[in-house]
């Protein structure tokens, strides 16, 4: 009798479940990781800004000689918390506000015009604030929380004498930290010299960053 050569075996229900199975495990662990890269990527690029930061100031220090301690805080001294709608609709810098300058002409491409949107944002598309704080070295203390906030501040950091973000919310907030008269040990400021300054910004997902002049 002749053989029907036509016959063919199909799959198993045992290897279609591991088959989907398997197909399963590859979408979840793509789920899982994507989300993980792009902060990753995220907070790359908020690394490159504040290395943007470090540089427009010491420009700033080398354009500003002539002023005390050749960085941009108030003349009086003080703190200064620029917000990050300083530059939307109407609003622009009064007259000798120092820092807010210094991110308009620094950091927003030397924008002037008070309708000019700010162009110094966090990759989410949230503007930058800034928060620079008195000379520590100076003055022998700093003021911890910006004005009208009070979800992202400084706090007392892990090791003596030192500062780092902490609050309820210190990401959302979106305020790079620049302390004149500071240094970086690890993810803290500490104080070091009147001319020397750090930026601390809260990353998305790995904590603190720390950037100085040294």
């Amino acid at each position: 009798m002749a053989k029907n050569i036509n016959t063919k075996e199909g799959f198993t229900i045992i290897e279609v479940v591991l088959v989907l199975a398997i197909a399963g495990l590859i979408f979840l662990m793509v789920f899982i990781a994507l989300p993980a890269l792009q902060r990753s990527q995220r907070d790359t690029s908020r690394r490159n800004d504040m290395s943007r930061v470090d540089t427009s100031l010491v420009q700033y220090q080398t354009n500003n000689s002539s002023r005390s301690n050749n960085l941009p805080d108030p003349a009086a001294g003080g703190s200064y918390y620029v917000g990050k709608d300083t530059f939307a609709g109407s609003n622009d810098c009064k007259s000798g506000e120092i820092a807010c300058m210094f991110v308009r002409d620094y950091m927003n491409s030397g924008a002037s015009e008070a309708q000019k949107a700010n162009e110094f944002q966090d990759p989410d598309g949230v503007p930058y604030s800034m928060f620079i704080t008195e000379n520590w070295a100076v003055n022998g203390s700093i003021s911890t929380t910006p004005k009208g906030q009070s979800k992202s501040k400084l706090i007392a950091g892990d090791v003596t004498d030192s500062y780092t973000i902490g609050g309820t919310s210190p990401f959302s907030e979106h305020i790079v930290y620049i302390i004149p008269g500071a240094r970086c040990d690890g993810s803290n400021v500490v104080k070091s010299e009147k001319r020397h300054f750090a930026i601390l910004y809260r990353l998305e997902g790995a904590g603190n960053y720390c950037i100085d002049d040294q």
